[in-house]
């Protein structure tokens, strides 16, 4: 009995923690981190602004992608010039190879000219599992109202090829032009892709 006992146990965690990630159309989950330059950061600084999570690891293909054509720059400084917070995240824990020091991320993120408001270190992974982040990149929007109204992909050419990039339809952008016209957002939710979060082991 002590086998199927502890199965059912663990079911009932995997789908608690599913449960507890975060969902579009609920309050986003509170965190507080600090930033690269050890500046606490917490999400309810931003009550009132929309607020982009970026979750990012530089060792990524996917990642590379998107910053070596420019891509996700042009991104964050269409948004960031719209008034929006544009937040950073990297999860990779400290154990991993591609585990980046504060330092060590924040050179990465100006050798490649980012344009975010902050780059947060979340090397415990607390923050990205709150969200349910899978990939790098894996891409979420906070209304104003502390609100999770976008989740998903940065947009629908889930490959590692930055000359997909010229027809693909970004989904962040579109999102952030409907959230901030005041407007439902037509596609929510999309599917992420990239490489796995590095997560330590619970």
């Amino acid at each position: 009995m002590i086998k199927p006992l502890l199965a059912a146990t663990l079911l009932a965690l995997a789908s608690a923690a599913a449960c507890a990630a975060a969902t579009v159309g609920q309050p986003a989950p509170a965190f507080s981190a600090v930033d690269t330059s050890g500046k606490p950061v917490k999400l309810a600084d931003f009550k009132g602004r929309h607020v982009v999570l970026e979750w990012v690891n530089p060792e990524c293909p996917f990642v590379e992608k998107h910053y070596g054509s420019a891509n996700m720059q042009a991104t964050q400084r269409e948004a960031v010039a719209k008034g929006v917070v544009w937040l950073a995240i990297n999860s990779t824990h400290t154990g991993h190879s591609e585990f980046k020091t504060p330092a060590q991320m924040a050179q990465w993120m100006q050798a490649q000219k980012a344009a975010a408001s902050a780059t947060l270190l979340d090397s415990d992974g607390s923050i990205g599992r709150a969200y349910g982040a899978r990939t790098t990149p894996h891409m979420y929007i906070v209304d104003p109202a502390g609100t999770l109204v976008y989740a998903g992909g940065i947009d629908n050419r889930p490959t590692a090829d930055p000359a997909d990039i010229a027809g693909a339809t970004n989904h962040v952008k579109a999102a952030l032009t409907e959230a901030l016209a005041g407007q439902r957002i037509s596609q929510p939710a999309t599917r992420p892709y990239g490489c796995s979060v590095k997560y330590a082991s619970l």
